[in-house]
């Protein structure tokens, strides 16, 4: 099964053999990507109960829990790679939970929707509304989403907080797209952070 566009970024760029925890892994589609083809001793944390069961049925290692809590349990660089794909926007407070990430692990991968991208804001202009697209498929009431991040909002907290993108890749639709004006064209983002 093929990857989203995000995660395949992410698992083209980990290490093979890397230990990494996937918070807010979903149905564990990277977990079992990054254990099968890259030999990953790869475990998540998710919050949804049925995702969870979902994931160990598989055989994935995958723990229930919530990003803006449970991660000061993790113990201190205790991993290669910490991710965060498509989760970061769901989040209490970003902010925290990135410098949880970047406690844990090593290095951290995190992905999400740019809601700066051109779309969105023609949506906005034209219609007065919140978009709903494919990749943005529920309305503004039914979305998990509380953050709506933008690239250059998230380059601006990483600089303010002193963190090193170490790579960033910029996603339109299933196609990687140039970093120039990225925060216009892109529909997604992933960035590689380390201390």
């Amino acid at each position: 099964m093929a990857l989203r566009p995000d995660l395949a970024v992410i698992a083209d760029n980990v290490a093979s053999g890397a230990k990494v925890l996937d918070v807010g892994c979903g149905d564990g589609a990277l977990l079992a990507a990054l254990r099968d083809r890259r030999g990953c001793d790869a475990r998540g944390m998710e919050i949804d109960a049925a995702n969870v069961a979902e994931c160990v049925a598989r055989g994935l290692s995958v723990i229930q829990g919530d990003a803006d809590k449970d991660l000061a349990f993790y113990p201190e660089a205790s991993v290669d790679y910490a991710i965060l794909s498509q989760t970061l926007q769901t989040t209490m407070r970003p902010d925290l939970v990135l410098e949880q990430l970047l406690r844990i692990g090593r290095r951290a991968f995190v992905s999400f929707p740019n809601f700066a991208h051109w779309k969105v804001r023609t949506s906005l202009l034209w219609t007065g509304r919140m978009p709903v697209t494919r990749l943005l498929p529920v309305a503004w009431y039914e979305t998990p989403n509380i953050h709506h991040a933008t690239v250059n909002d998230f380059r601006d907290m990483v600089r303010e907080r002193g963190i090193k993108v170490e790579q960033a890749w910029f996603l339109r639709g299933d196609r990687r797209c140039s970093p120039a004006a990225a925060s216009f064209r892109a529909e997604h983002a992933v960035f590689l952070l380390s201390r």
